[in-house]
């Protein structure tokens, strides 16, 4: 029998309300499940909200869920087995939540839970971490290792331990296809996590973003990475050798004037300051931006810095064969020199810096160059899915 037709499939309506429901904007602060990620470019990145618009497909919001909702399920198969676990800070009624003084709150993480009576070690409180893993995943996990095969989980648990003052962790994994579980111990290292802390202190306290992992845009680490068209983006072809042209998001973390604070506010929580308007920006605030911004110059790859002015505008010059001269800012020293805001720059080409075309619509018309690329949705994903 055929199937009975629809006005508007069944499956888009539900993906359309999953995409309303679950998708979040970036997290406020670097976090513990992310501080193991091998290049430090990329977390830099991250934490500076460089792209904020790829936006994940309904199937893959709910493949992320899925993993949240097998905590019960971990939690049930745990006290069955005579295990003691504690999944909620009972002063607090949620999860238990943890920050790094040493960033001033902009490291932090929250714990899966703690438990008791681990078999091998019935007296000792260890850390719980637990993860949902594809067939595949789960095979290399079952033979390599939770350090082995996935280096990010562990280096999540030591600062977790770290944090806790525990020096045990339980490491429990769920194979998706068939219910096969996986359960590792891991022992506190005390040198790695202090690593992984001064690692942190690294990308939260640097103005510039770090080395990345590879010159190679082909690279599979580089090729599936959420910043690849920041770094590897662009050919030499379509930018006349200056590098890949894309530019981070323009908002208050990619602006030269915040400067994320070393001393908590009064609340405890992670401080950015605004040195352009003398205030703390609330994280909604630093979302939104304003018309000040300007790029920290070293996120504009294919131009070099001339000079400033006491306004915040900032005077370049393009690399390679043009050397022509612009500002990112509302006004320039000369005529011959174009200015524009950074939303400008994110959408200009920079072969296109100085075209006479452009600056006669923009002087007739009024017109501002927009960016008319529309964010990416999201559809695939190597490995398991994170709680």
């Amino acid at each position: 029998m055929a199937a009975l037709p629809e006005t508007e499939s069944l499956v888009t309506l539900i993906d359309r309300a999953v995409q309303a429901a679950l998708s979040e904007p970036p997290r406020p602060h670097l976090g513990a499940s992310q501080i193991g990620k091998e290049c430090e470019r990329a977390l830099w990145y991250g934490f500076r909200w460089a792209v904020t618009g790829n936006q994940f497909s309904g199937r893959m919001l709910r493949l992320f869920n899925r993993g949240h909702e097998e905590e019960p399920r971990f939690e049930r198969w745990l006290k069955m087995a005579g295990i003691t676990v504690s999944l909620v800070n009972e002063r607090t009624g949620k999860q238990y939540q943890f920050i790094e003084p040493s960033t001033g709150g902009h490291f932090a993480g929250s714990l899966d839970g703690m438990a008791l009576n681990i078999p091998g070690a019935e007296k000792t409180w260890h850390v719980l971490e637990f993860k949902t893993h594809s067939a595949k995943s789960f095979k290399e996990l079952s033979t390599k290792g939770v350090a082995g095969h996935k280096p990010e989980h562990y280096a999540q648990m030591q600062v977790y331990m770290h944090w806790t003052q525990l020096t045990r962790a339980l490491y429990l994994a769920v194979n998706k296809d068939d219910d096969s579980l996986y359960a590792e111990r891991i022992a506190y290292d005390k040198d790695m996590a202090e690593r992984l802390i001064a690692r942190a202190q690294r990308i939260v306290t640097s103005q510039n973003p770090p080395a990345g992992i590879s010159d190679r845009s082909d690279w599979y680490r580089c090729k599936f990475c959420d910043y690849h068209v920041l770094c590897h983006g662009r050919t030499d072809e379509t930018t006349g050798g200056l590098g890949p042209h894309a530019l981070p998001d323009v908002h208050c973390r990619t602006c030269l004037h915040s400067t994320p604070e070393l001393t908590p506010d009064a609340e405890g929580n992670a401080r950015w300051s605004c040195a352009k308007w003398h205030c703390d920006i609330p994280v909604e605030g630093q979302r939104e931006g304003c018309d000040e911004h300007r790029y920290i110059p070293s996120l504009i790859p294919w131009a070099g810095v001339i000079d400033a002015n006491d306004q915040g505008d900032v005077l370049y010059e393009v690399a390679g064969e043009s050397h022509q001269p612009f500002v990112n800012g509302i006004s320039s020293p000369s005529p011959e020199v174009p200015f524009y805001s950074s939303k400008e720059l994110q959408g200009l080409h920079p072969l296109l810096i100085g075209d006479a075309n452009i600056k006669e619509m923009r002087e007739t018309f009024g017109a501002r160059v927009v960016n008319a690329a529309e964010p990416a949705v999201v559809d695939t994903l190597e490995g398991d899915i994170p709680l």
